[in-house]
């Protein structure tokens, strides 16, 4: 049997964090994971899948600015792009243990579970703690259809030596826009099988049918209604039998994808003998990110039932906040009033806030100010087709409810409005900053 006074299931942002903070206070600690020490974003998400939108990006903006100025063929030499993002993740998990190690943090590799309130197993180790972390993060959801185990995952995409030639993506969410976009201006031929009529429900649904507009031309096919009923492997082909639209409908591929969302990971867990309770969003925390039914118990990241959106920045400040509770007791809360969040695609789409849909369901009267950019001279420099903005009001305070950006720039430009949001900042006093110009920033006061 060990014994520590920290266990932390989980080595990615949602687990880190606590790990070193409560190890630096004098706690002896343990760190466990059945995967690659990491984590999603820095190994299988965010950060090597930005890479690739990194160098797609370039091959659009070639693109839009053929005759303008620009001439020549350039395109993507997927081996080469692939083994460049492996030199971003490839010492990630050595490092990583390197990092617990120098810092007197146990490691553990394997599948733990729970073997009562207070101890765990893994391999064939028993562990007791007077706190755990579970950090396990997401895992695709299953999506009950015959063959399914056919699909592959987007870890799976972002490892392919080679790209597809057709590949069909069943879900029209994050995973399926960002890597269709990826393989799409990369020489594949890309569809993507959307259930319900629209996709990317959290974006405001105008700057959507936008995206969509600019995907199809990209070669992107959205089939919207279109609900899979069975996937059948015919040698080295993949048959994807669905109904769209109540109508029988097939297409061939070579490989096909998961990007219909993603579930908490926490089936290994054995919670029930831990005491631990879930729902469908994750472990059900208080306030303090603390198990509602084993107060030993902490969850951080997209595993905890927590109000936060499962987002990388998200699951550190969990982290965080939830080293300080164990530390000190029960005292530090995480702030979610404002998250920013980034589809990047071609061109990216972000939000923060309430939609005006949104909006309205939660009673308020809003004004909705939605300004088509193309012809700013910010994206028309770089002859972008499609660039718009909305803001969202509060009619009775006059404050921002929700921004919607759409453009090369979303990215960078929401950022300044989550300041905006954060900290209450007048807007009479924003439009006096003098920003550099031209620059995205130099829009913003346009926008208030």
């Amino acid at each position: 049997m060990k014994n520590y006074d920290l266990v932390v299931i989980g080595t990615g942002a949602g687990g880190t964090a606590a790990a070193f903070k409560c190890r630096n206070a004098g706690l002896t600690v343990a760190v466990i994971d059945k995967k690659d020490y990491g984590g999603t974003c820095a190994l299988r998400g965010c950060d090597p899948k930005k890479v690739l939108v990194g160098a797609t990006e370039i091959i659009d903006r070639i693109e839009r600015m053929k005759g303008l100025g620009i001439e020549g063929e350039s395109k993507i030499n997927w081996k080469d792009l692939i083994n460049f993002k492996r030199t971003f993740t490839e010492n990630v998990p050595k490092n990583r243990e390197k990092g617990y190690h120098s810092a007197g943090i146990d490691t553990y590799h394997g599948v733990a579970s729970f073997i009562n309130e207070n101890e765990i197993l893994v391999n064939d180790t028993k562990i007791a703690f007077k706190h755990i972390i579970l950090a396990v993060g997401a895992k695709p959801m299953p999506l009950n259809i015959k063959g399914e185990e056919h699909i592959y995952i987007s870890d799976d995409f972002l490892e392919l030596d080679i790209l597809p030639k057709k590949i069909v993506f069943i879900g029209g969410g994050f995973i399926s826009f960002e890597l269709a976009h990826i393989a799409a201006l990369s020489g594949s031929e890309v569809h993507i099988l959307q259930r319900s009529d629209s996709p990317l429900k959290m974006f405001d649904q105008e700057l959507v049918t936008l995206l969509m507009k600019r995907s199809e031309e990209l070669g992107i096919k959205i089939h919207l209604n279109n609900k899979p009923t069975e996937i059948e492997k015919i040698n080295d082909k993949y048959l994807i039998y669905a109904q769209e639209n109540d109508q029988d409908f097939k297409i061939e591929c070579d490989r096909v994808f998961h990007g219909a969302g993603r579930v908490p990971d926490v089936d290994d867990l054995d919670l029930e003998k831990g005491n631990v309770t879930k729902n469908r969003h994750g472990i059900e925390v208080n306030e303090f990110l603390q198990s509602v039914s084993n107060s030993k118990v902490y969850a951080a990241g997209d595993a905890s039932g927590s109000k936060g959106l499962p987002l990388t920045p998200i699951a550190g400040k969990e982290s965080g906040a939830v080293a300080t509770n164990i530390l000190k007791g029960n005292q530090k809360k995480v702030d979610y009033s404002v998250m920013p969040s980034v589809l990047f695609t071609h061109p990216k789409l972000a939000t923060i806030g309430l939609t005006e849909e949104k909006a309205v369901e939660k009673g308020y009267e809003v004004s909705a100010n939605q300004i088509d950019t193309k012809d700013w001279y910010t994206y028309k420099r770089t002859n972008e087709a499609y660039a718009m903005t909305k803001t969202v009001v509060d009619k009775k305070t006059g404050k921002l409810l929700g921004v919607n950006i759409l453009g090369s720039n979303a990215d960078e430009l929401i950022n300044y409005f989550a300041l905006i949001m954060k900290f209450d900042l007048a807007y009479d006093e924003v439009k006096d900053v003098l920003f550099a110009y031209p620059t995205s920033a130099s829009d913003l006061g346009y926008f208030l």
